[in-house]
């Protein structure tokens, strides 16, 4: 079995319109209770690592709803800011959310294989919880290489394999999919364990952060909400973008009450050049 999140057929389902990927950032915002928001440490460590934020040429690879293009936008007040995906309703949900920036902003629609600017135009490559949507993200990571400056740095970040393993358990035991524990983890081809080791060849490493963030669902209702968005499982088609069926099934395992899980995100930081 391979990753869903590898499948064409299913990220365009999945990023079709912001709806499907609103909803579960949502519920897993509303979930967490330790963590701090991935966006603002993205900022953070752009900030601490760039000479010169002001004047540097931000690419957001693989954008979504700009979520992270609005904060390096409002932190960092960059030159100017590429926003990249391959999905033209999240670049259309991007643009509706930065229209209070004074960055100059640049919408690009392409795959993130073949990016269509120059060599060395970049300081600072963003590319945040996408990297495992190639097969093998090493071409991508290359391509990295190619368009950041010689004194540019690359932001990576992913999430562990294991992320979520206990709503593997609950949905098998439910019956809702009972090879939930077996199916591969959505984020199989660059995780926690692996992005460090992928990108080291390519680019030099300058650090590495990890950080473990800890959700606490507050019952089956916020668990199912969660559920009917990701595409992990292979729910019942009854039941499979329905969350009261979905909630009704995990009432015959859990009560109302807490359901806590864990994911590490991880940070890599690379770059070409000589850094303190």
């Amino acid at each position: 079995m391979t990753s869903p999140f590898i499948h064409p057929a299913t990220t365009s389902a999945l990023y079709r319109d912001g709806s499907r990927l609103a909803a579960r950032t949502s519920a897993l915002h509303q979930a967490k209770i330790r963590g701090r928001p991935v966006a603002d440490v993205i900022a953070g460590i752009a900030t601490a690592h760039l000479p010169h934020p002001h004047q540097a040429i931000v690419a957001d690879l693989g954008c979504g709803r700009g979520t992270s293009s609005r904060i390096l936008a409002a932190h960092l007040r960059p030159r100017g800011l590429l926003a990249i995906d391959s999905s033209q309703a999240m670049l259309t949900t991007a643009r509706a959310r930065l229209t209070d920036t004074a960055t100059a902003v640049i919408y690009i629609r392409a795959d993130f294989h073949r990016l269509p600017f120059g060599d060395g135009v970049c300081d600072l490559v963003v590319a945040a919880f996408c990297l495992y949507h190639a097969p093998d993200p090493r071409p991508v990571i290359a391509e990295i290489a190619r368009v950041l400056a010689p004194a540019g740095i690359a932001i990576l970040v992913t999430k562990s394999a294991d992320s979520y393993r206990t709503l593997d358990y609950l949905v098998a035991a439910a019956g809702l999919d009972t090879r939930a524990t077996g199916r591969p983890s959505l984020y199989q081809t660059a995780h926690s364990g692996n992005l460090e080791a992928l990108t080291a060849p390519i680019l030099p490493v300058i650090g590495v952060e990890h950080e473990e963030h800890r959700f606490a669902f507050t019952g089956p209702d916020h668990v199912a909400a969660y559920l009917a968005t990701t595409p992990k499982y292979e729910l019942p088609p009854a039941m499979a973008a329905d969350p009261d069926a979905i909630a009704a099934a995990l009432r015959t395992q859990i009560a109302d009450g807490p359901v806590t899980t864990t994911s590490t995100v991880t940070y890599v930081i690379a770059g070409k050049g000589s850094f303190p």
